[in-house]
């Protein structure tokens, strides 16, 4: 029998949130990519219409089963997010110069997309293991990045995915800083970072693709090659701008229409958002995220157990990673990484593992009052 509390503790606030960027992403995804060149295929809104769905029928079990199953078996998880990232190296399927999907019959997932939760789950029952050990010291941060931080770092970095290769290091790093380190790890990792910083630097660049290298060069210098790989920050840039105050209108944006702007569905989303809406409707939209990034604060701040408190934490980090690294990228605040807008972006995988991540939020809200034994 279901506790009422549960029902009644429901967070509507942040499912509605959800679901207007969810209709918000369908709807400029239909204005972004219509009249499709190819007849026969299938509209992109529709696909992202049929993950909507498909997200929502995860949705239920996902906040109906107490989270703290989810920890038990958080480990497993986390070892079999590893094996899928290793078969995708395999036998993964290449599309745009990289090999992060594998096929399952009419449909190819992102298993890098799930992999997330998985290591957000690990790494927040592995602090609830630690926790009265106290601050933390040099050799459990290390510990801790051997075991959950360095191999997914580098299958994912290798696919290539440097944008979720980078949030998990953001979210590592920033869950063992607002866990509590001693002053002294601080101070000898900023001094490590500066020392070793060339030589990580070229290792870092020697592993990146060619594409991926000249997308840093055009952030640098944005007018080194205008026509070729600083063309879409360029055209991001004229579209945003070009909405002003107030924006062109729904289905108005001349930058998308006439094909001047790339992966306008996907990665460069928000800028299509901003011709049709404008400044105004930007704010507005900032707003929608910095309500769910408050949110998940709070409800890290009111989670009953060091379980839930780090949950929430992490799945607000991943979540306000990837709005602010993909905003700064439409807007050459910072290098092209191909991340997508979190409920917006075309890429069903993603829309996916996005409301699981709200769903675990809502979870350990709706189970804050529970006393645990």
């Amino acid at each position: 029998m279901i506790d009422r509390r549960l029902i009644q503790n429901f967070d509507w606030a942040i499912f509605i949130v959800m679901v207007v960027l969810s209709v918000i992403g369908v709807m400029t995804i239909y204005s972004a990519t219509r009249p499709l060149l190819d007849a026969e295929q299938q509209p992109f809104y529709i696909k992202q219409l049929y993950w909507l769905l498909l997200s929502f029928i995860f949705f239920i079990p996902v906040i109906a089963i107490d989270y703290r199953w989810f920890i038990r078996f958080a480990y497993v998880f986390f070892a079999g997010g590893v094996v899928l990232l290793i078969v995708v190296l395999a036998v993964g399927r290449t599309g745009m110069g990289a090999q992060r999907w594998i096929p399952l019959g009419p449909l190819s997932f992102q298993p890098s997309e799930f992999f997330k939760i998985s290591f957000i789950l690990a790494i927040s029952r592995y602090f609830a293991d630690i926790e009265h050990k106290g601050l933390l010291g040099f050799r459990e941060v290390l510990k801790m990045a051997a075991i959950f931080t360095i191999l997914p770092f580098i299958l994912v970095f290798k696919q290539p995915d440097l944008g979720t290769a980078m949030l998990l290091v953001f979210v590592f790093l920033s869950i063992i800083i607002i866990s509590g380190t001693k002053k002294k790890l601080l101070v000898v990792a900023i001094i490590i970072a500066f020392i070793s910083l060339p030589f990580v630097g070229n290792v870092f660049w020697d592993g990146l693709k060619d594409y991926q290298k000249k997308r840093i060069v055009a952030f640098i210098d944005p007018d080194s090659d205008p026509r070729g790989t600083s063309y879409h920050i360029n055209q991001s840039k004229v579209s945003i701008g070009s909405g002003g105050i107030i924006g062109k209108g729904y289905l108005k944006s001349t930058q998308a229409h006439l094909r001047f702007l790339p992966e306008r569905h996907t990665d460069f989303i928000f800028s299509v958002f901003a011709e049709e809406w404008g400044f105004l409707g930007s704010v507005f939209l900032f707003l929608l995220y910095l309500f769910i990034i408050l949110r998940g604060l709070d409800t890290a701040k009111k989670a009953r157990d060091t379980e839930g408190r780090f949950l929430a934490l992490g799945v607000t980090c991943m979540l306000s990673f990837y709005f602010v690294i993909n905003v700064g990228m439409t807007l050459g605040m910072v290098p092209v990484v191909g991340v997508p807008l979190p409920f917006m972006s075309y890429g069903g995988t993603a829309l996916l593992s996005n409301l699981l991540a709200v769903g675990i939020l809502i979870n350990v809200r709706m189970r804050r009052f529970l006393l645990f034994y």
